[in-house]
């Protein structure tokens, strides 16, 4: 329980933010002022400044109000990514909100502009008078206005310039998310998005990152488990919307959300503690793909210029005599899939705009069972052997479904544990078809989440490492029978997939500079991940996680252990600098 103390206190350290972003506001106004007053005018009308501020309220209540969702959804405020994202792809971001409670939303909106427009009205003045001054006084009082405006601004006299780690105060991270003003950390947020060519996380010297990093992927020697009894199987990837660890019985306790899963998990060889390397699709994608982990702020989809040069798993299979295929029920376009796709040899793309109006289909696009049943007809007549890819939509935000739900649909809790199961009846569905081909018998399927997800436990926040543990399975008949219902224990991450996967086919991994080969028992086993502006970084002992705003630890399993903490966070600080100087240099 958060003492009351504490939660006013969020007021106070919330005053830099807020005079910053005041003062940024009051420029315009502040220009017009001063040339009013250099210029000797008497009285001027000010109908003007009420039509400014009527904007400004119309347009921070909006973005308030958005706020309060993105929130809730992501666990980070809005950003330069919420917006861009509801700007490029419309349709998408009316999907994702459509789970927000719209009747309280337009209500707290309706009473924020309202309120607002009343205190304007009776404070702003309708008219300015200017007494008789000399011009010297004048140009003084302009002066330090302009000084004021200055150092509000900058934040004060201090020797750093204002940042969102001067609201942070407390262990609470939504009283410190609270603290940032909304539209100060949307303006840095949309700066931050253009400003690819500094590294913002430099923690060490150059040589001792490359050394602490170096420590973490030496092995003694590779002595690679072979798991399949073929090296050319063909390869069907699924990519799982939001399959949480937490859905299932064998990984999260949960029963009857994924028997089905549950049961394959049981029958394959199951990586049991894998952690995903972000919070969003987007990045999910490019870590089990590309092998790339995530930036912490902003995302490499963003920069296809750069996006383009990341090696991706589609590539080595084409290069490798494999055909090549993607299948998606929605827009490719969105978050730049369709740049990705196209830039790394899959030479087929399957997505909404490849289906007939008349099937089935959510607002975000086709339901999981279409797009299975499609990439199940396409299978049959492709030339072997073949590396397909699918990623579902049916288990995103808002949770809807063609039946009935079953767990209902009286929250958001129940609605995603009904698509899950939804999700997990169409793999069984497709697995059984799929046994009647020919060429089951020859195919590998991985399956993997994107992300991780608050839901359905609702019991971490966005910085506990049980928000980014997800399942990773191999399963098929290819896989040899001593393996089958193997469990391999060591903490891994999505983008230690490529690495994992070639190593079985007995391909090159080499440019997947990131990826790791867990099938090798001295691989040493460890995972990073990020949200926004925070990272963490977990082995088979520890797991901490930190902020680098705030330059907290947010998280830590072991707090006793003072050693093994400073240097997994050595490790997390190395890794995102590395990692962030490779995207610059891109």
């Amino acid at each position: 329980m958060v003492p009351l103390s504490e939660t006013m206190a969020t007021f106070y350290h919330a005053i830099l933010l807020d005079l910053s972003m005041t003062a940024y506001l009051a420029i315009i106004p502040l220009v017009a002022y001063i040339y009013w007053l250099l210029s000797g005018r008497k009285v001027v009308e000010l109908k003007w400044i009420s039509t400014y501020n009527k904007v400004l309220i119309v347009l921070f209540s909006i973005i308030s109000v958005i706020n309060f969702n993105i929130y809730r959804e992501w666990g980070s405020k809005v950003n330069a990514k919420a917006i861009g994202f509801a700007i490029s792809t419309p349709n998408e971001a009316m999907a994702s909100s459509a789970s927000s409670p719209i009747g309280l939303s337009l209500s707290l909106l309706v009473l924020m502009i309202v309120l607002s427009l009343f205190i304007q009205r009776w404070v702003v003045s309708r008219k300015l008078n200017f007494g008789s001054s000399s011009i010297w006084l004048r140009a003084l009082v302009s002066v330090l206005l302009i000084g004021l405006s200055f150092i509000l601004i900058r934040g004060g006299l201090r020797g750093s310039p204002i940042t969102q780690s001067m609201a942070y105060f407390s262990k609470e991270q939504l009283l410190n998310q609270a603290a940032v003003n909304t539209e100060w950390n949307l303006l840095r947020s949309s700066l931050s998005e253009r400003m690819a060519r500094n590294n913002p996380y430099v923690y060490f010297e150059p040589k001792k990152a490359d050394q602490l990093l170096k420590g973490l992927y030496t092995t003694e020697k590779d002595s690679t488990i072979q798991i399949l009894k073929t090296n050319r199987p063909n390869v069907v990837f699924v990519i799982i919307e939001s399959f949480t660890a937490d859905l299932t019985q064998t990984l999260g306790n949960e029963s009857g959300i994924t028997p089905h899963f549950d049961t394959l998990m049981h029958k394959g060889v199951l990586f049991d503690k894998i952690y995903a390397s972000g919070n969003r699709t987007d990045k999910g994608i490019i870590a089990s793909l590309a092998g790339f982990p995530t930036l912490a702020s902003g995302s490499v989809v963003k920069w296809p210029e750069k996006m383009q040069k990341l090696p991706a798993l589609s590539q080595s299979f084409h290069k490798n005599g494999y055909n090549t295929s993607f299948y998606y029920g929605g827009e490719s376009e969105f978050d730049n899939y369709k740049a990705f796709i196209l830039s790394h040899d899959y030479q087929k793309l399957i997505d909404r705009n490849s289906f007939k109006g008349g099937e089935l289909q959510s607002t975000w696009g086709k339901y999981d069972e279409v797009v299975f049943g499609r990439q199940l007809k396409d299978l049959n007549a492709e030339k072997q052997p073949f590396f397909s890819t699918l990623l579902t939509l049916s288990n995103h935000e808002p949770y809807t479904l063609p039946g009935k739900p079953k767990f209902g649909n009286s929250d958001n809790v129940a609605k995603f544990k009904s698509t899950a199961y939804y999700t997990d009846s169409c793999i069984n569905a497709y697995l059984n078809q799929a046994k009647k081909q020919s060429w089951y018998k020859n195919t590998l399927f991985v399956f993997v989440a994107d992300h991780g997800h608050g839901l359905p436990k609702q019991a971490y926040e966005i910085y506990a490492p049980e928000r980014y543990h997800i399942p990773l399975l191999f399963y098929g008949e290819v896989i040899k029978d001593e393996f089958r219902g193997r469990k391999f224990s060591n903490v891994g991450s999505q983008v230690d997939i490529a690495a994992t996967l070639l190593a079985q086919l007995q391909i090159p991994a080499k440019e997947f500079v990131w990826s790791k080969n867990m099938l090798n028992p001295y691989t040493k086993p460890f995972a990073y991940f990020t949200w926004d502006n925070g990272m963490g970084f977990i082995d088979n002992q520890q797991c901490v996680t930190f902020d680098n705003v705030g330059k907290m630890v947010l998280f830590n399993s072991n707090p006793k252990d003072k050693v093994k903490t400073s240097e997994l966070l050595d490790h997390a600080k190395s890794y995102l600098q590395k990692v962030y100087q490779q995207f610059i240099e891109l």
